[in-house]
């Protein structure tokens, strides 16, 4: 894998909580670098992006589920499926929440990494719309077990980040009650 392809450290950092042969959806996949790494760490991926070059790249070398879909203008491709872990990294469209948080599994992981307000002084996104709000993920997983979180200026390349690992709860009747056996 050459650098540019890279899996993220803060991915490759909490990967390993994923249940070996879990499902994950690599939101937002474009070339596949972050399916690619959890594919070599015994995953099943499913990876959703509007670029078919780079879907094709990927059917081509053969394991993964690759679908084509705007997301942003089309409809959810994934209604009713959900995930040991869903990825996101440098992707945000705020509408999408609901569909992103409903496609994590009971139990399973949210690994969030995107652009932050104060990235602007550093180059692009630039936009507002584009950029996370202070605290904004710790707010979209609010009432999840946040594993992690960051947020502050990263180096090589200089950009200011958001990330968050998160875990969604499981249903209220099948959390162990400590009065059990």
């Amino acid at each position: 894998m050459s650098p540019s392809a890279s899996p993220s450290p803060w991915i490759s950092r909490f990967s390993p909580l994923i249940p070996t042969g879990g499902k994950v959806l690599d939101l937002a996949c474009g070339s596949g670098r972050h399916a690619r790494y959890l594919q070599a760490q015994g995953l099943h991926v499913t990876g959703v992006d509007r670029d078919n070059a780079a879907l094709q790249t990927l059917q081509a070398e053969g394991a993964g589920e690759w679908l084509l879909a705007d997301i942003e203008n089309g409809p959810w491709p994934l209604e009713g499926r959900v995930f040991d872990a869903v990825v996101v990294t440098n992707y945000l469209w705020r509408p999408l929440w609901p569909q992103i948080l409903g496609s994590v599994a009971p139990g399973g992981l949210l690994l969030y990494e995107t652009f932050a307000l104060g990235n602007a002084a550093y180059g692009k996104p630039s936009r507002p719309d584009f950029l996370l709000q202070p605290g904004e993920l710790l707010q979209v997983c609010a009432g999840w077990s946040v594993i992690a979180y960051e947020e502050g200026l990263l180096q090589a390349p200089d950009r200011v980040v958001q990330r968050v690992a998160a875990r969604r709860p499981l249903p209220d009747d099948s959390r162990p009650s400590a009065l059990q056996p």
